[in-house]
């Protein structure tokens, strides 16, 4: 089970962690030279990615290469999205594509196909399952990939729907929770959770506490720790009673952390590996308080 290879990952770096490789050009230290130039902007950018992914392969256990900052640039971005997907895999890395792709189920299934083989290949996918069972069950029945549904995510407005009471007196994240929970009860590793997982934000811990208790055998991707305002503790709320069942992503604050005042000084790719490591401590701080 994939879910069980990122799990050995996380015990071999002792940290639940995910980076986002999410590179808008502006973060490019040489962005005013290139930006004009779409062909070198596109190589600065896999130069970048690169030696950050280099740098930090030894420390983390994945990375999470989110596809909107690079459809934005087009076919040359598309192309350096699928070099970072595989460099990262090459690297040693898992790889959770961030594309949150859902539709009916015959187009559900052309999107399971892109990201499973091929130019786009990743270990986990990120779903919506908001068009419920017939636009999830594409992605599902494959030992060796893994998707990420969203449940409760870490924007404010986000429960404008997620937080509407239903008739049968769930609220409709805690539906959606229940949903989860089916779709992965049938591949379930042997650490007790699912290739099925679920995206919870830091930025609502109380509600992290609650689906953790509705969903045992469910791994947390949980977005909105740093630059989004999620502290570490609101970050592994939703952990399990053995500090496991979870991993925390970090993209600006890692990425960009070369322009912080705390790794002033340091290239781009050593201030990233640096606050990698403040980000491990921060969070198995957290765990072990």
């Amino acid at each position: 089970m994939i879910i069980d290879e990122l799990i050995k990952k996380i015990k071999e770096t002792g940290n639940p962690s995910v980076i986002g490789i999410d590179t808008a050009p502006e973060y490019l230290p040489n962005y005013e030279k290139v930006k004009d130039d779409p062909r070198a902007l596109a190589e600065s950018t896999i130069e970048f990615n690169a030696r950050i992914i280099d740098k930090i392969k030894r420390i983390v256990p994945a990375v999470k290469v989110q596809i909107a900052y690079y459809e934005a640039c087009g076919l040359l971005g598309m192309t350096v999205f699928s070099e970072t997907l595989k460099f990262a895999k090459n690297s040693g890395l898992l790889v959770i594509a961030d594309a949150k792709r859902n539709d009916i189920g015959a187009t559900a299934k052309q999107y399971a196909q892109a990201f499973s083989q091929g130019d786009f290949d990743s270990d986990f996918l990120t779903v919506n399952g908001y068009l419920g069972s017939d636009g999830i069950k594409p992605f599902l029945g494959k030992d060796d990939k893994g998707i990420f549904a969203l449940v409760k995510t870490s924007n404010p407005s986000g429960g404008e729907l997620q937080d509407l009471r239903l008739d049968n007196g769930l609220v409709v994240y805690e539906q959606m929770a229940k949903l989860v929970s089916n779709w992965g009860a049938d591949c379930i590793g042997e650490y007790g959770y699912s290739n099925v997982g679920a995206v919870v934000g830091a930025t609502y811990p109380e509600q992290a506490r609650q689906l953790r208790l509705l969903m045992p055998h469910t791994f947390f991707l949980v977005p909105g720790y740093g630059a989004q305002g999620g502290g570490a503790k609101g970050a592994v709320a939703g952990f399990d009673a053995n500090g496991g069942g979870g991993i925390v992503n970090s993209s600006r604050g890692i990425i960009c952390a070369y322009k912080q005042d705390k790794y002033k000084g340091m290239d781009y790719a050593t201030a990233a590996y640096n606050a990698s490591v403040d980000m491990r401590e921060d969070l198995m701080g957290a765990l072990i308080k």
